[in-house]
């Protein structure tokens, strides 16, 4: 396999610095993050590392951007007008984003080219939430005027993933800012040429200085970051593991919270359904990002009698996917993200075959293929839900083919789970569909497809976080209420 890197089509002049208080300041030391190409393994680029100084540093420009600055006193309309200049400066670094997402995490090029419209869509929401949200409700009377208000929470972390940097970070900070917030991005560190980027963008679009600050950093400073007493809300997308750190965290100071983790999600075939049809949509689905994809459909549970005709149908469908470079316009499945992630996927599949669900197809690198950290589409057969590879989340190209006897059985399989992120019912019954979906206990039910929206609200029941992003549901989190009672109608307001 040839790979020719785009990395360098990427204007690199910042990436030593930190975005701090609108301008690019030299960290406090000399230490640096590597970004490693998934695909050719080497390094592509190097960003600047943050320690707790720096941290210390982004959290007071955002608090006195906060407290004695412009931006929280702004009306949402005045603010949205920023925004709206903020999105048109994002939109002229639509390829920059693109190449970023590949050279990163190897996502295929044409994913990647869609990406920075649907993320930059994030911002286009929150505008038209300035003239439709209702910022101050009154209510009812006999003595004045009440009103019920709604203000920025403050100081924000947005703390994003390594597998959608970007779309993750763009639905968290367009809120918080519509709200009246401050930002400190906080990218993964294997991922952080999308939030280098905005924070260019954020300069252009004149955003005042502290408004969006940009620190990159590994676990202690993260750490620092999420205790730190200046900081009112963290909002955190990411593994269960460090969810629960950050909430047990933010707990103990009583800070804001906005958590969405893993998932671990059903498809439920019902007979009804074409099971050629169903594959492809699965496996399709399993591709997106390599499996890395918090709501991907990873369990899928059938009637008994259809089991096996439906493997039949995964397994053809995954040998004819191509794997390779993702900037070849007939690949349809890249690498994992990075070494670690390879690893933990072939853990998994040797777990899998150890507690005796049948490795149908797949489960093991591409004989073909010489470096990079790819992995065949995978399927496992008759899976029980106990086995460890139904219950934790792969997070790799991996399905696991659950029977059961009735729908009853697959509804009490779906929900026998610590997670609760998404769904879909695979039926052409839109009445079915409905009636399945009101009982699976998740954030996302679809039918017939591998579903999600932010234009309304995603985010999980359980293990799978805390809080909604995208819609009204996901402004809430970055406003407080306050009652105001008052004698007589305020000329101000």
């Amino acid at each position: 396999m040839t790979f020719e890197s785009r990395a360098s089509s990427i204007d690199g002049s910042h990436f030593r610095k930190l975005y701090i208080g609108g301008a690019w300041i030299e960290p406090t030391t000399t230490g640096q993050l590597d970004v490693v190409s998934p695909v050719s393994e080497e390094v592509v680029f190097q960003v600047a590392e943050a320690v707790t100084a720096d941290v210390d540093a982004a959290v007071a420009a955002a608090r006195t951007a906060f407290d004695d600055g412009p931006w929280p006193r702004l009306t949402p309309q005045q603010r949205a007008t920023h925004l709206e200049e903020f999105a048109r400066v994002l939109r002229t670094r639509a390829d920059d984003f693109a190449v970023a997402w590949t050279e990163s995490t190897g996502v295929i090029s044409s994913m990647a080219k869609m990406s920075p419209e649907y993320s930059i869509g994030a911002l286009d929401r929150s505008v038209a939430q300035a003239s439709t949200f209702e910022f101050i409700e009154r209510h009812p009377s006999s003595s004045g005027t009440n009103l019920l208000v709604r203000e920025p929470v403050g100081v924000v972390a947005t703390i994003a993933p390594w597998n959608a940097p970007l779309a993750t970070m763009l639905t968290k900070i367009a809120p918080a800012l519509l709200a009246g917030c401050t930002v400190i991005m906080k990218p993964a560190p294997q991922t952080p040429i999308e939030a280098y980027i905005i924070a260019e963008c954020a300069g252009q679009a004149g955003l005042p200085a502290g408004v969006l600050n940009l620190i990159t950093a590994e676990r202690d400073a993260s750490d620092h970051l999420v205790r730190h007493s200046g900081v009112d809300k963290v909002s955190f997308t990411g593994s269960l593991a460090t969810g629960q750190r950050i909430a047990s965290v933010c707990g103990e100071r009583i800070a804001r919270v906005t958590l969405e983790l893993g998932g671990k999600s059903a498809a439920i075939i019902l007979d009804d359904y074409d099971l050629e049809t169903a594959a492809k949509s699965l496996v399709g689905g399993i591709c997106v990002l390599s499996g890395q994809n918090c709501a991907g459909l990873t369990r899928v549970i059938v009637s008994r009698d259809r089991h096996d005709e439906l493997v039949e149908h995964l397994v053809s469908a995954m040998v004819a996917v191509t794997i390779g470079d993702p900037y070849d316009p007939e690949v349809k499945l890249g690498p994992l993200t990075m070494k670690q992630q390879l690893e933990k996927v072939e853990g998994y599949i040797a777990k899998g075959i150890a507690e005796g669900a049948t490795l149908a197809t797949g489960g093991k690198r591409p004989a073909d293929i010489d470096s990079g950290y790819y992995f065949e589409p995978t399927v496992f057969a008759n899976v029980d839900n106990s086995m460890t590879i139904a219950q934790d989340e792969i997070f790799g190209p991996v399905l696991c083919v659950i029977p059961c006897d009735n729908e009853d059985e697959a509804v009490r399989i779906a929900n026998d789970s610590p997670y609760g992120l998404a769904g879909a019912v695979y039926t052409d019954d839109a009445d079915a569909a409905y009636r399945i979906a009101r009982q699976v206990r998740t954030g996302t039910m679809g039918q017939s497809a591998p579903s999600a929206t932010f234009a309304i609200a995603f985010g999980g029941f359980k293990q799978s976080g805390l809080g909604r992003e995208g819609g009204v549901e996901g402004l809430l989190p970055y406003l407080e209420s306050k009652t105001v009672m008052l004698k007589g109608e305020p000329d101000s307001i």
